[in-house]
């Protein structure tokens, strides 16, 4: 039995199938975890969405069963379906929400966690990060507050509120909707921050490309977070480069014709695939500029 952490797969589900070949992925033993942004930008996103979701149902024992963090587009599709936003022009999400099985998808989606933690293996896995003064602890509280509105009765209502970049600092006095707003940022749109956990929404680069004042936030002196690795996605600029011990970037930009990651927790063993998918030239030349 192994368990791997693949990074953001959105919608490229030939390169998906083509890492779990790599890896000699067998369902009726091995786990795996996925980071968020199952879905968007890519071409399979049905295709993913579907596929990860019979994985989970297929293996309801605590051994073996698949984990998914949420991300942000998955939050975005939620958001759509709610009514609470707009499809983008870039989105590929319009397969999803045609579906005839859309709504047994979303709710599924609906029910999967912002956090996971596994002390027997030392890991917990968030989409973007957690900011510098929370602890682990404290991390899993707080994803737990916007889980219980996600599975309410509310849960449009929270859509209709979570969009916005402020509140950008955390505050303990915080409540009600800027609360929450702030809790998925942080969660799910985190890069740069001040050291004391001020967000910077505009910069998506490289670590040399940090806004003056602010760093990334992992680098923080002040981070709150000893207790197990940490596994996050969200930031294709990094391409899986993170020289913090016990932090690990997952997200090495398969949807922009790149790599597809995932990383073996039980021995901390990569494993890449190159991008199987049939992108648009955008994405393409997005790709060559990542590597500049």
């Amino acid at each position: 039995m192994a368990t791997y952490a693949i990074g953001d797969v959105q919608g490229c589900f030939k390169s998906l199938q083509a890492l779990l070949k790599i890896i000699d992925f067998q369902p009726e033993s091995d786990q795996l975890w996925f980071c968020g942004d199952l879905v968007n930008r890519g071409p399979g996103s049905l295709e993913t969405l579907r596929f990860i979701k019979s994985l989970q149902s297929q293996t309801q024992s605590s051994a073996n069963k698949t984990i998914v963090t949420l991300g942000n587009h998955d939050l975005h599709l939620l958001a759509v379906f709610f009514g609470a936003a707009e499809a983008r022009t870039k989105d590929t999400l319009k397969p999803i929400l045609q579906a005839p099985d859309r709504d047994d998808l979303l709710n599924w989606l609906l029910q999967q966690p912002l956090f996971h933690q596994d002390a027997s293996l030392g890991f917990c896995m968030v989409h973007a990060g957690i900011p510098p003064q929370w602890s682990i602890t404290d991390c899993q509280n707080f994803a737990k507050e916007v889980e219980a509105q996600l599975q309410s009765s509310k849960v449009k209502v929270f859509f209709q509120h979570m969009y916005g970049n402020e509140p950008s600092g955390w505050d303990n006095g915080l409540s009600g909707w800027e609360r929450l707003r702030l809790i998925t940022n942080y969660l799910t749109r985190m890069r740069f921050c001040t050291p004391a956990g001020k967000l910077d929404f505009e910069n998506k680069g490289r670590l040399e490309d940090r806004p003056e004042g602010y760093i990334a936030w992992f680098e923080s002196p002040e981070r709150n977070q000893d207790e197990l690795k940490i596994l996050f996605g969200h930031w294709a600029a990094l391409q899986g480069a993170c020289e913090q011990p016990n932090i690990f970037a997952l997200d090495t930009g398969c949807v922009w014709g790149n790599q597809l990651s995932a990383l073996r927790l039980d021995d901390k063993t990569w494993f890449r695939c190159n991008n199987q998918e049939d992108l648009p030239k955008e994405a393409l030349i997005k790709s060559e500029r990542s590597r500049l």
